[in-house]
């Protein structure tokens, strides 16, 4: 199975049911919004829905970098997490903030397309950090009352 070329909407799929697993583990509640259509991939709200939030989800293979199409202004979406391996036995996810994806972001000097590079969305302060959707909503585009 693992040599077996995958289409990128499996991948896509796979990617946004882990980080729903991994998110619903934590105590969110998650409700996925329809594929294929733009914003948030999915929203999640605490267990009170004091605090809910708007997510991203991109799946990506072990080398692969992250596509952000070709204008950064028409990203909206407050909140991403990047699922890294998706097929693996131990998926590695990152969680950031779209800021943080934008200030990382490379545009492409021939075509303008816009991309994240591994190298900053692996960093050591987004793998895995869950505590940050909790912690980070102010500044990030949460709805909390």
């Amino acid at each position: 199975m693992d040599s077996v070329k995958r289409a990128n909407h499996t991948t896509g799929n796979a990617g946004l049911h882990y980080a729903g697993w991994q998110l619903s583990r934590r105590g969110w509640v998650v409700s996925t919004t329809a594929r294929n259509s733009r914003g948030a991939d999915m929203f999640i709200a605490n267990s009170d829905e004091t605090l809910v939030l708007p997510v991203q989800i991109k799946a990506v293979g072990p080398t692969t970098n992250v596509s952000l199409g070709s204008d950064l202004a028409r990203l909206a979406t407050p909140w991403w997490i990047i699922v890294s391996n998706a097929y693996d036995k131990a998926p590695v996810c990152y969680v950031m903030t779209l800021d943080e994806v934008k200030a990382h972001a490379y545009v492409g000097k021939k075509n303008g397309s816009c991309w994240l590079q591994r190298k900053f969305f692996t960093q050591h302060q987004y793998e895995e950090a869950w505590d940050r959707l909790r912690h980070g909503s102010s500044h990030a585009g949460g709805i909390a009352e």
